[in-house]
Parts: structure tokens; sequence; C-alpha cells
């Protein structure tokens, strides 16, 4: 794992085993959750950035291979780590390329936000190996809907990014040499909103989705609007 932080406070953690297609261990998975929760709770970061070194984002979990535990000492299972990363207070942002399979196509679904080449491909590949997606099913059928999840964790196959993106996975498609480019337009943008703003709507969308709506939640957040209003980042908007 490599991570890195710049002076705009753009984080970026990158999956570093580009001979193995980005295969991560459990310590790895591990250690990026170290870093998604650090950063998550640092109002200076603005956007974390996931992404895979060399030709791809990453091949999912390396079956079989030993994990040393990770710097931090703390051990969670895929679930919690996937958990962690959705439920990261700043901006996340999948930057795609070559192969986003298994456990790598759920980073990629936790993200808020996913910029994939037009080259890169996706699978639920687990029903391949004999097994089920387990926990990370949550993740995949909320990306690309229970129909599609049917279909594409049954048989396993490939699909395209412009499939990922009719199915909602993919918000920015562009040409793999135009990656870079694109990822930066987005950070532009984000650069432009309230730090505080996103991390507020980011709760507010948590909220929404995980709760009926009722007239205490709408009331709820009315009254964090009015408190945004009235806030210094507002004033300065």
């Amino acid at each position: 794992i490599l991570a890195s932080i710049d002076g705009r406070g753009v984080a970026t953690v990158t999956l570093n085993r580009p001979d193995k297609a980005n295969s991560y261990t459990m310590g790895m998975f591990n250690a990026l959750a170290d870093h998604i929760e650090q950063w998550g709770g640092d109002q200076a970061v603005r956007a974390i950035v996931l992404r895979g070194a060399g030709r791809h984002f990453s091949a999912g979990a390396a079956i079989g291979e030993p994990s040393a535990v990770p710097a931090s000492g703390k051990v969670r299972n895929s679930f919690e780590i996937c958990e962690l990363i959705d439920t990261c207070p700043a901006p996340t942002i999948a930057l795609v390329q070559g192969a986003c399979v298994g456990g790598g196509m759920a980073i990629a679904a936790c993200c808020d936000m996913v910029i994939a080449a037009r080259s890169a491909f996706f699978s639920i590949p687990e029903a391949r190996l004999g097994m089920t997606s387990g926990t990370l099913s949550v993740y995949f059928q909320r990306a690309i809907g229970a129909r599609h999840f049917r279909r594409y964790a049954q048989t396993g196959e490939r699909f395209s990014a412009e499939d990922a993106q009719r199915m909602g996975l993919v918000q920015t498609l562009c040409d793999p040499e135009k990656l870079e480019d694109s990822l930066q337009r987005v950070l532009d943008e984000l650069m432009l909103a309230g730090p505080n703003a996103t991390r507020a709507i980011k709760a507010t969308s948590a909220l929404l989705a995980n709760n009926a709506l009722t007239p205490v939640l709408l009331q709820r957040i009315q009254s964090e609007f009015a408190a945004s209003q009235n806030s210094e980042e507002a004033r300065e908007g």
C-alpha cells in the first residue's frame, strides 16, 4: 500500500502489487482501511482517491496468500473494511483501469465516485470459484441493482465499463490516457465546495438511505440545513 497527501488535502491510497494485478492480502486490505479511518477523521482532508498501480485497479483478494498484521494492529474482516470505506466522512473517488474484480469491485462500489477507463472491465467471479460473494453482496447489489447482481454474480462473467456506467456503478467514463485529467476535473469541482458541507451532505445521504422518511427525519435534516446556513463556511460561500 502506498499512501500520500498533497497540499490541497487530497489523499491517495494506491494498491501497489502491479505484478499481481493488485490483488490484495487481508493485511493490505486492513492497511488500506487504516488510512481511510485516519484520513476520514481529519477535517483537513478534502478527498480520498483509491487507485491501483500499473495496468489494473485490483483483481480482488489474493486467495490463499498469507497476511501480515497491519502496523496498527487492527484486524478487520472484508465487510468491516468495506463499511469503513462506505461510511468514510470524506469524499472518496475510485480511479479504475484494467481489472476491477471481486473485492476490487467492492472497493469501487463503496466509493462516492467512480471514474473508469473505457477499457476497464468488472466482474463478481466468486461463483466460478465455487463460493458466494458473502457480505460483499450488500455493496454489489446496491451499486448495480438487484437484477444485474443476480445475473453477474451467478455467471461470474465480465462486463464492460460502459455496462458498469449503465448500471450505475461508474459515473465518469474516459479514454485510458484521460484518466488523470478526468480525476483532476472532479477534484477541482470538489475544491469549489465547502469541506464541511461535503461531509454533511454525505452524512445526510446515509441517513436517507438507511432510514424511513418520517417527519422526525425531515426535521433533523432541515435543522442541519439551518445550522449550515449560519456557519462561517456558508458566510464565506
